[in-house]
């Protein structure tokens, strides 16, 4: 499944200088402003009162339950009677609601159907798609996105590292539950049932490999990381951390793959903090609550 590359091809590019006549002095005047220029500018200034307000609907956010409106006015940073004109006008809205009872505020009607609507235009594997670059030159090494398929772990991207030596894998290859970093995060977040088969036809049927897997399970669990060190294939490492969608629901795996001697599995050390970063802020996109 994996081999290592060498793509290591620098090219020099060179640079002509280009010689231009100086300029007159008219041509050093500024150019009159447009109404597009005059509209771009007003355009990134907002409405200050909107972006005041909002620390509100922020706040309400956070704290994922109804609030008193002194609480939430302190969440917001303002007096409660600065507060309160807002959240009469975010109701009127439909942005916020009042408990009848209790008089504490929390998000209304419109305010989820926003998010609903939010979720279902997010797409998980286009959000990890134009994160694997940047997260290759971060993690330096190879970086890879996995969803479950029909009875597996699917690689879907996979982004090169910036050295010269890469471990290389293919688009669409699978990955096994019990031996890799990307199939160990599915085997951790998703349903007994759903992986049960595809554990059983990778040969886990030992009671006592059962107990140890799931031993490591449970600590993959605890980091939100999954690590692997020459278990695949000698000298080849890896690990992985898992993605949510809004529902709470397992929708990828982010893994990094490398030399044994190139990435530290270490969940403290740069590399895996970087990773576990980038898992959760693909879940925070997809509107996922803190997951782990």
């Amino acid at each position: 499944m994996y081999h290592f590359q060498s793509d290591f091809n620098p090219t020099i590019t060179a640079m002509t200088p280009a010689f231009a006549p100086l300029a007159s002095p008219s041509d050093l005047q500024p150019e009159p402003h447009t109404q597009a220029d005059e509209a771009v500018t007003r355009a990134s200034r907002g409405i200050q009162s909107v972006e005041v307000g909002g620390q509100l609907l922020k706040a309400l956010a956070r704290s994922g339950q109804r609030m008193a409106l002194k609480d939430l006015a302190r969440e917001a940073d303002m007096t409660p009677a600065k507060a309160h004109p807002y959240l009469v006008s975010f109701g009127k809205l439909g942005l916020i609601e009042q408990d009848p009872v209790s008089g504490h505020y929390g998000l209304g009607s419109l305010a989820v159907q926003l998010g609903l609507i939010s979720l279902q235009q997010v797409d998980p594997v286009r959000l990890a798609i134009a994160e694997l670059p940047g997260l290759a030159q971060r993690m330096g090494c190879t970086v890879s996105a996995a969803v479950w398929g029909s009875n597996c772990p699917i690689i879907v991207r996979v982004e090169a590292g910036p050295h010269a030596v890469n471990v290389h894998m293919r688009h669409g290859i699978p990955a096994s539950l019990r031996h890799t970093g990307t199939g160990k995060i599915f085997a951790a977040f998703m349903d007994a049932a759903t992986i049960a088969p595809a554990l059983a036809a990778e040969g886990l049927t030992d009671p006592a490999q059962q107990m140890s897997f799931q031993a490591e399970l449970a600590q993959v669990r605890t980091l939100g990381l999954s690590r692997v060190r020459d278990e695949l294939l000698p000298g080849i490492s890896a690990m992985a951390v898992p993605v949510f969608d809004g529902f709470g629901r397992l929708v990828l795996a982010i893994a990094a793959i490398a030399p044994s001697a190139m990435l530290d599995l270490d969940p403290q050390c740069q590399q895996a903090q970087t990773l576990i970063a980038m898992g959760q802020q693909l879940s925070q996109r997809l509107g996922a609550p803190n997951t782990v």
